[in-house]
């Protein structure tokens, strides 16, 4: 599955951890040209090491910082001369029932799952615009497609970026850019490790003892990424085969 794969240049958001780091590993072994994205520098530059990526594939990067983004974007086509996909991956998932009033909480997944995926959206299309080329991969989630009690602002979040990324998908044709959501359930990653509720956190790990590996992800891009220019895959949902919800 390495064509379409090889050689291309890759921007991943929230690369240190999870589904991005995930990512990172299997397409640096399809033979991409990664720059990798994340907070925890000391993280990235672990995981570029292992992969031998060298320290110019990592920017540290806070994606509720529009300049920051801008800076990893830019930085991946200074250093390779073009940009042919970003995955904007970086996301919280700090549920809590509403009347618990968690509004810090609101904000972070506002401005991770939301605004983050906007700055990745706005540091990628100059340049996917002029290449007359791209692709553009947005991690929604299940909770993109429906809501359960406690998860009402996650699922708006993610929700959001389904709608954004059909929206941008409807505009880019002329550019010939490409546009996928991918929509995982329950995958082993460190997302539960962000609500701030014990309760709730309790309740979501139970939910969590069936997720598949972050690999399952990463073969989700692969896959995409994968296709002959002419198919675009605009969405992919996928949950373990015991999940429900």
């Amino acid at each position: 599955m390495t064509d379409g794969i090889k050689d291309k240049v890759v921007v991943i958001t929230g690369a240190s951890s999870g589904l991005g780091e995930a990512a990172a590993r299997r397409l640096a072994r399809d033979g991409a040209k990664l720059v990798l994205g994340a907070r925890r520098l000391d993280r990235l530059n672990a995981i570029a090491d292992e992969l031998g990526l060298g320290s110019d594939a990592v920017v540290e990067t806070d994606v509720t910082e529009v300049d920051q983004v801008k800076r990893l974007v830019d930085h991946a086509v200074r250093l390779h001369g073009r940009i042919d996909v970003i995955i904007n991956n970086a996301g919280l998932m700090p549920h809590s029932p509403l009347e618990r009033g968690k509004v810090e909480d609101w904000d972070r997944m506002i401005d991770v799952n939301l605004k983050g995926v906007l700055y990745g959206i706005a540091a990628a299309l100059p340049h996917m615009k002029e290449q007359k080329s791209g692709h553009v991969i947005n991690v929604s989630s299940v909770a993109g497609h429906k809501v359960n009690p406690g998860g009402a602002v996650y699922a708006a979040t993610k929700h959001g970026v389904r709608v954004i990324s059909e929206g941008l998908r409807q505009e880019v044709k002329p550019y010939n850019i490409r546009t996928t959501i991918i929509s995982p359930g329950a995958v082993a990653t460190e997302l539960p490790d962000s609500i701030t509720e014990p309760d709730v956190a309790e309740r979501v790990r139970k939910v969590y003892e069936m997720a598949i590996p972050a690999d399952s992800f990463a073969s989700m891009v692969a896959f995409a990424m994968s296709q002959p220019e002419d198919v675009d895959v605009n969405e992919i949902l996928f949950r373990p085969t015991r999940q429900e919800y």
